[in-house]
């Protein structure tokens, strides 16, 4: 009897042919990673197919799976879904295609970091009380002499 093909098969090449993409193995699945982030594991457990994506405008769509196959999508508490499937019964590539495109976009794209809080240092708190303090004294000065 021939082997049913693998269905993480298209998963992992079109994975791969993301720009600046790192494949490797996590424990024994297929990891692969941007900016050293990973946006997508695959590989097979239990007899059946597990794919994991980072997701966030489909989560509706993950939530909705989830809800007619429990057995089949699971929502982690960040962003992380899981997917089993099997070779007779792959995950349909729409749904895959779509996920995998949002998973390696939200981790790909830069984050905008809050703009930088600009330091003071020692010397400048320093030179500040100094020239707060000098004020002060002057103000006093003109107070006394009127």
């Amino acid at each position: 009897m021939a082997k049913a093909k693998d269905p993480t098969e298209a998963m992992r090449e079109r994975a791969c042919a993301y720009p600046d993409v790192d494949a490797g193995t996590a424990c024994t699945q297929s990891s692969f990673k941007v900016r050293k982030k990973a946006f997508f594991f695959v590989g097979e457990q239990g007899g059946r197919f597990k794919a994991m994506f980072k997701l966030d405008a489909s989560r509706d769509q993950a939530f909705a799976r989830a809800a007619e196959a429990p057995d089949d999508t699971q929502i982690g508490s960040g962003v992380w879904v899981t997917a089993r499937f099997s070779a007779d019964k792959p995950l349909p590539k729409r749904v895959w295609t779509k996920w995998l495109d949002e998973s390696y976009a939200l981790t790909a794209s830069p984050k905008k970091k809050p703009a930088a809080k600009k330091k003071t240092t020692a010397k400048k708190k320093t030179a500040a009380k100094k020239k707060t303090a000098a004020k002060k004294k002057t103000a006093a000065k003109k107070k006394a002499t009127r």
